[in-house]
């Protein structure tokens, strides 16, 4: 009994450091979870659709004989796992079932004995190149590059909150690829003469100010604002689609 208790005890330290947990309840003599641990379940899932089981334990109280215990402990973990079965959660391959019955260190309190711990991990979501690292990585010196999907206010450099993704993006590009210098352009439309305020530098500056915050050394960046003297589409453009791919922010690769 010390021998199995001091291996259970080992083994939820080791695995304590990777890997997170669950009880599941039963009544007294019951197979099935009651229904309070039926409802916590059923939200637990619903909120864990990343995770791996790797572990199901059956614990029973003190009452009884010790092989009546070890079997009611199994039953209630077959039952737990056809559970998570329907819920679609996918299992380890290694995943290890062990029915302890009452051969454990007992809570004083016989309710949290009669359980099944559940031990999970979580798996990380994919992480896939965004189309900016892909054009960035494939890109020369002399290369070209918008940011897409950068919007700012109207007639400001305040970028959208929406568009916040795309600065982190581009810092994320710039650490991973130590080597990458830029100059960062700012174009603006709708203007037929001068960019009155300077908005496209403004928006240029923006950028650069952005990851310099984020740690990006100033010698890897420069920033410039063209106004309106480089539109993709003629100004005034014809209709709101135009306008916004006039008014962007781009990306010259200087070295990579």
């Amino acid at each position: 009994m010390k021998i199995k208790f001091t291996i259970l005890l080992l083994l939820g330290t080791l695995l304590g450091f990777a890997q997170k947990q669950f009880d599941v309840y039963f009544d007294f003599n019951k197979d099935f979870p009651n229904q309070n641990s039926i409802l916590a379940l059923n939200e637990w899932i619903a909120n864990h659709k990343d995770i791996e089981i790797t572990q199901l334990l059956g614990f029973c109280d003190s009452i009884d004989t010790k092989d009546y215990n070890k079997h009611l402990a199994e039953r209630r973990i077959a039952n737990v796992k056809i559970l998570l079965e329907k819920s679609g959660l996918p299992f380890s391959q290694t995943l290890q079932q062990v029915a302890y019955g009452k051969d454990f260190k007992q809570s004083i309190i016989q309710a949290e004995n009669r359980r099944v711990t559940i031990f999970y991990t979580e798996i990380p979501p994919k992480i896939t190149e965004s189309e900016l690292s892909q054009k960035v990585k494939n890109a020369k010196a002399g290369e070209t590059i918008a940011l897409p999907n950068l919007y700012f206010f109207n007639n400001s450099a305040r970028v959208v909150p929406k568009s916040e993704i795309v600065l982190y993006d581009l810092l994320c590009i710039l650490q991973e690829n130590p080597k990458l210098k830029i100059e960062i352009q700012g174009h603006i439309c709708c203007q037929t003469v001068v960019d009155v305020n300077d908005v496209s530098t403004a928006r240029a500056r923006a950028v650069f100010n952005y990851l310099l915050r984020n740690g990006i050394d100033r010698k890897r960046m420069k920033f410039k604002g063209f106004g309106v003297s480089r539109p993709i589409h003629k100004i005034p453009e014809r209709n709101e689609t135009e306008a916004d791919e006039n008014r962007r922010v781009e990306i010259l690769i200087l070295e990579n």
